[in-house]
């Protein structure tokens, strides 16, 4: 325990500058690949704490590797620090109020989850130096999460080949390891082609592109019917094709993002609203062109290293609000409805079941902050949302927790998420993380067995499936359109 209360000592002794660092990066709100100054702002934080630092690893632009130590075990820690499209808010505010309409805002907490991850790296990495010890400590800068699968295009270009385990976290609600997998998707823009013409004086001579869009979108509403219930396919018409009703349009663009708990799943599912989108073209006679925009993997959980997190979750002392964090959090939870505040209660009955769901649920009760820690359980369910952090998880064993940075209750990629991004509960949240997550990486340094073990399971559970990149070879990461 000695040798982990330095770790937490040296995490607690910038703690300061780990928060200002973070409110850094909730300001500048980049969104996908364009995270000019994110990126920047924690590549000069990894070279200040000593840590030499490729940049535009794999080819992905703002993505990057800080590297401390030398030899084996190589630990990696995984950051992010890319925001939302349209959720600018005012830090602070129990109402909603955008800095500027329609600009990017941290509705996910990833200013926190960079800078976590490398408070983690950053005091592991000290105290191999301080105590001689054998060892590469590496942190990954990983853009585009938010829809841009920015890990798994840097999957595909080998930035993580020579890791041995890798280590996250998630800013949440709850304190808890996570468990359990999510769900691989694909996302997809088909463009639609037709020919103009004057809707009224000859419209016999026109081919609507818009059209095909709209038979698309209600095709794919049939085939809802007859895909397996854990399927998600969501769409956004991006593209009209104009203004003007009395023109028959001649362009048209939806984005489509499939989900499914597996790979395989994800494609026999693209492949058939394929079908839907060419039957559409051939109905309207116009051309579709199909272009596959992201992709990421189902996660594959490592309850091994499951186990090591939770233990170091338990030991940390556990966290304390002041009067001033109390009053936020209840002025956000005035703002959310009974099912937003039920969330949490009724995930806690689904997750553990019977009584013991309902025991933890009645814990919450009467509570606007979370501050105990779950108990753990392992779980083969996949989560109904979807995480690069997947693919990452095929190549080596991968390890996940969520600490208490917001109000129970509080909806993820919401203004009341981006509100609350810049308080000293959040801060405390994302501090506690660091503390867990360097902590569990001491431990696979100190227990070489663990090691093996996480990498024995993960062998076990791919059996002789190999991890395969869902990203075509020539698909490149592009910013939001």
């Amino acid at each position: 325990m000695a040798s982990k209360q330095r770790l937490y000592d040296l995490i607690d002794a910038k703690g300061a500058d780990y928060a200002a660092l973070s409110d850094r990066i909730w300001e500048h709100a980049e969104t996908r690949f364009e995270e000019k100054q994110s990126s920047a702002t924690l590549v000069e934080a990894l070279k200040t704490a000593g840590f030499a630092v490729e940049e535009e690893a794999g080819g992905v632009p703002y993505a990057f590797v800080g590297t401390a130590g030398a030899g084996s075990p190589v630990i990696g820690f995984l950051g992010e620090y890319d925001a939302l499209s349209g959720l600018s808010q005012e830090a602070g505010s129990a109402e909603s109020k955008p800095i500027i309409p329609g600009a990017g805002g941290h509705g996910c907490g990833h200013n926190m989850l960079g800078v976590g991850s490398l408070a983690a790296a950053a005091a592991l990495a000290r105290y191999l130096a301080e105590n001689k010890l054998v060892g590469t400590v590496k942190y990954y800068g990983c853009p585009g999460e938010e829809g841009g699968s920015g890990k798994a295009f840097m999957a595909r270009e080998g930035v993580f080949a020579d890791l041995d385990a890798a280590i996250c976290w998630h800013p949440g609600t709850m304190n808890a390891t996570s468990s359990g997998s999510s769900l691989a998707n694909i996302q997809v823009y088909y463009r639609f082609t037709g020919r103009a013409s004057h809707a009224a004086g000859s419209p016999h001579l026109g081919r609507s592109a818009l059209d095909a869009v709209e038979l698309m979108n209600v095709g794919v509403n049939y085939l809802r019917e007859h895909v397996i219930p854990e399927a998600r396919v969501h769409y956004a018409v991006i593209d009209t094709g104009g203004k003007s009703p009395n023109v028959v349009q001649a362009n048209a663009e939806v984005l489509y993002l499939i989900r499914a708990p597996k790979n395989n799943l994800v494609q026999e599912i693209y492949a058939w609203v394929n079908d839907i989108a060419r039957g559409a073209a051939l109905m309207t006679q116009t051309e579709v062109h199909i272009e596959v925009d992201k992709a990421c993997s189902n996660l594959v959980p490592n309850e091994t290293l499951e186990k090591l997190m939770q233990a170091n979750l338990e030991a940390i002392p556990a966290l304390s609000q002041t009067s001033e964090e109390q009053a936020f959090a209840e002025a956000i939870r005035s703002t959310l409805g009974e099912a937003e505040l039920a969330k949490e209660s009724t995930s806690l009955v689904h997750k553990y079941g019977g009584q013991e769901g309902r025991r933890l649920a009645e814990l919450l009760v009467g509570k606007a902050l979370h501050t105990a820690v779950l108990p753990h359980r392992t779980s083969e369910q996949p989560m109904m949302g979807s995480t690069d952090v997947s693919d990452v998880s095929w190549i080596v064993p991968t390890v996940q927790c969520n600490t208490s940075c917001y109000a129970l209750g509080t909806p993820g990629h919401s203004w009341q998420m981006v509100a609350q991004g810049k308080s000293s509960w959040a801060h405390k949240g994302m501090l506690l993380a660091a503390k867990a997550m360097a902590a569990t990486g001491l431990d696979l340094f100190q227990q070489p067995d663990q090691l093996t073990a996480a990498k024995e399971e993960l062998k076990e559970r791919l059996g002789d499936e190999p991890y395969r990149c869902p990203i075509p070879a020539g698909v490149q990461p592009k910013p939001v359109k």
